[in-house]
């Protein structure tokens, strides 16, 4: 935070972060010439991206930068703080809703907002894997939910019930980024193709499903929509349209209930 004569107040967040939100001055460059915060993070990024989250430590990014460990220290206190930088770098600032400067309503703009986010996890598969320790407190993922309760705006819901929406979103979003990569992973490690991949999965259901004791399934087999190609991010809009549909009857009793 920052007090009413525009010096820092006490946040509790570590100085990189505090840095971040332009708190205090970033921290100063170590022994190693052109060694820097900025350096260290796309360094990080770049090791999660090739070889994974947990291939990042303070001794792989120092050693990618040709640096020692403990030159690292001087910008970042411990890993967990890197990981904060990492996500912060990666999600950037949310892009423009056109649902807001066009009006289009409330269920078009946080439908853009989810899509954005969505985004963001499918190109940094690795910031799926980073522990959540806590709500948004960098500069880019308050900047997320700012932009996501303002998508809400006009929809005449109460604010808690705001911050209730974006956690369910946001949830649904990082929960299907995070089914893909990991279906993704198991085809990769098997070296076929996807459709090999659920072909066989099939054929193995069909030799295993019982109708008489997995009626539902057999049902499902025999209908032959597994065989059927879905349309591009099918499951993903089901999802979401389905998540919006029950928003939206929670707009309406909310409008019926404050008069509106």
């Amino acid at each position: 935070m920052v007090e009413k004569n525009g010096t820092p107040g006490d946040t509790g967040l570590p100085a990189s972060i505090e840095a971040a939100w332009g708190l205090r001055a970033r921290p100063v460059k170590g022994p190693k010439p052109g060694l820097a915060l900025d350096r260290i993070v796309a360094a990080a990024m770049a090791v999660a991206a090739t070889e994974g989250l947990a291939a990042v430590s303070m001794g792989r990014v120092a050693k990618e930068l040709g640096a020692s460990t403990m030159a690292l220290y001087r910008y970042v206190s411990a890993k967990d703080e890197l990981y904060v930088l990492m996500q912060e770098a990666a999600m950037g600032p949310p892009p423009p809703l056109p649902a807001l400067e066009t009006g289009a309503g409330w269920r078009e703009a946080i439908s853009q907002w989810a899509r954005s986010q969505r985004e963001v996890f499918h190109r940094n598969l690795w910031m799926l894997r980073i522990p959540i320790a806590g709500p948004p407190a960098s500069p880019h993922s308050v900047a997320w939910w700012e932009q996501g309760l303002q998508a809400l705006d006009g929809s005449g819901l109460h604010e808690g019930d705001k911050i209730s929406v974006i956690l369910l979103i946001s949830g649904f979003v990082r929960n299907e980024a995070l089914l893909m990569s990991d279906l993704a992973a198991a085809v990769e490690a098997r070296g076929v193709p996807a459709q090999d991949v659920m072909a066989a999965w099939e054929h193995t259901l069909n030799r295993l499903v019982d109708p008489v004791r997995h009626p539902a399934l057999s049902r499902l087999m025999e209908s032959g929509v597994l065989n059927e190609p879905d349309e591009p991010d099918y499951d993903f809009t089901f999802g979401l349209d389905r998540l919006l549909d029950g928003i939206d009857v929670l707009v309406q009793r909310r409008r019926t209930d404050d008069g509106a």
